[in-house]
């Protein structure tokens, strides 16, 4: 989607997707030592200042202007800082083995490049460092079908299997790599039930 799609959708004054953060990455963040963390595709904002209230040095990019407004405001409100910058994939531009961790959460991206971005976004996890990841599975669009509240992309090429999220980070040890359905409730556009895939790997060291 667009960048004028999220800056719709993200013009309102409510949350679109809450402020609290995405479970899943709350669950992983409690065993890891804060560290210099990115997130990529970050949105308002509810998880990269989620990080930083936990002691995280954080970083973070959309492609939305209103999506970073909102972020900022939820981290002034919560009493913390971001490094937020408006950018899309692949125009972004860290140093390599600079971050001890990297949050991807429902971050789709175009079917012909999501492998290769990410790819490039493993890149910049130093070696030792992890990535946690939550999103949609293919098998996602029956319930959107059911129930178009829960959100996620209708187009399939978009959506992720287990196989592919290995060709995604083919330089990291699985520590979960699963597909499942559960219920997720995150602001008014995240709601019921879901089928994700969920990924925590460890880039190999050196």
């Amino acid at each position: 989607m667009s960048a004028d799609f999220w800056n719709e959708r993200y013009a309102e004054n409510e949350y679109v997707y809450g402020e609290t953060p995405n479970k899943f990455l709350a669950e992983k963040l409690e065993g890891i030592t804060p560290g210099k963390i990115l997130f990529p595709a970050d949105g308002e904002g509810r998880n990269s200042v989620y990080a930083a209230t936990r002691g995280w040095d954080t970083y973070a990019f959309d492609q939305s202007a209103e999506g970073k407004k909102k972020a900022e405001l939820l981290a002034q409100k919560s009493g913390v800082t971001i490094k937020y910058e408006v950018a899309s994939m692949p125009d972004v531009h860290y140093k390599t083995q600079s971050f001890d961790a990297m949050a991807l959460i429902f971050a789709h991206f175009p079917g012909g490049t999501k492998i290769k971005f990410l790819q490039q976004l493993g890149t910049y996890v130093k070696p030792g460092g992890i990535v946690i990841f939550e999103a949609y599975s293919k098998s996602h669009l029956k319930f959107k079908a059911d129930n178009p509240r829960v959100g996620g992309p209708s187009d399939e090429t978009m959506l992720y299997t287990t196989e592919e999220i290995k060709a995604c980070f083919p330089n990291f040890e699985a520590q979960q790599l699963e597909e499942t359905e559960l219920e997720i409730w995150e602001g008014k556009l995240h709601g019921g039930m879901s089928s994700v895939i969920r990924f925590v790997g460890r880039k190999h060291a050196l």
